[in-house]
């Protein structure tokens, strides 16, 4: 198992940029605000860590093809992405469905905190992109720096959540993350033709 810190770094600011203006972070910002928000920590990491196990294995066996066939989808889905945050979604206050009674106590926290996030992040987004950075830039980095990614943007709604919001604009998060994943596009599509 070999890490490289240029992959780690890429996966984490790839993915945290992604996730920032995601349901995500406004799921866990919504939870917070009911339950203890360190157990809603634990639920949320414990979710994204299943997710980031299942996006880098179907990185790994995306790697396993011929080379200009990686790029060449790693081009098709960095450019998807990049549509995605590029086109401006009107979804932002998505995931703030969790009011109700309160829940408390490690377990049911937990418990409610997990599905929330296991169930809402299939087929998102970072997951599409960490499989994609798993196919080209190795399993083991993609995977430490998407789950720092998204551990931390969890964290950060449930600390600085209301402060972000207000004084961040979320659509110049989207922006930011959308020209970088187009400029990955254009990248892994001019190592298709010259590589």
């Amino acid at each position: 198992m070999s890490l490289d810190p240029l992959a780690i770094i890429t996966a984490f600011g790839l993915i945290f940029l992604a996730e920032l203006p995601d349901k995500t972070m406004f799921a866990s910002l919504a939870m917070g605000t009911r339950m203890r928000p360190l157990y809603v920590w634990f639920g949320t990491s414990a979710a994204f860590l299943a997710h980031v196990a299942i996006a880098v294995t179907a990185g790994g066996l995306l790697g396993l093809l011929p080379g200009w066939s990686v790029k060449l989808v790693s081009a098709t889905l960095f450019g998807f992405g990049a549509f995605m945050l590029l086109r401006g979604s009107g979804d932002e206050g998505e995931g703030e469905d969790t009011a109700g009674k309160t829940v408390t106590g490690l377990w049911p926290v937990f418990t409610t905190a997990f599905m929330a996030v296991f169930i809402s992040e299939w087929g998102d987004l970072t997951q599409i992109t960490t499989a994609n950075l798993a196919a080209t830039n190795g399993t083991w980095s993609t995977a430490i720096g998407s789950l720092a990614a998204l551990m931390s943007v969890s964290a950060l709604a449930l600390v600085a959540g209301r402060f972000i919001a207000k004084r961040v604009p979320l659509k110049t998060v989207q922006r930011i993350g959308g020209m970088c994943m187009l400029a990955l596009a254009i990248w892994s599509l001019v190592e298709v033709f010259t590589g």
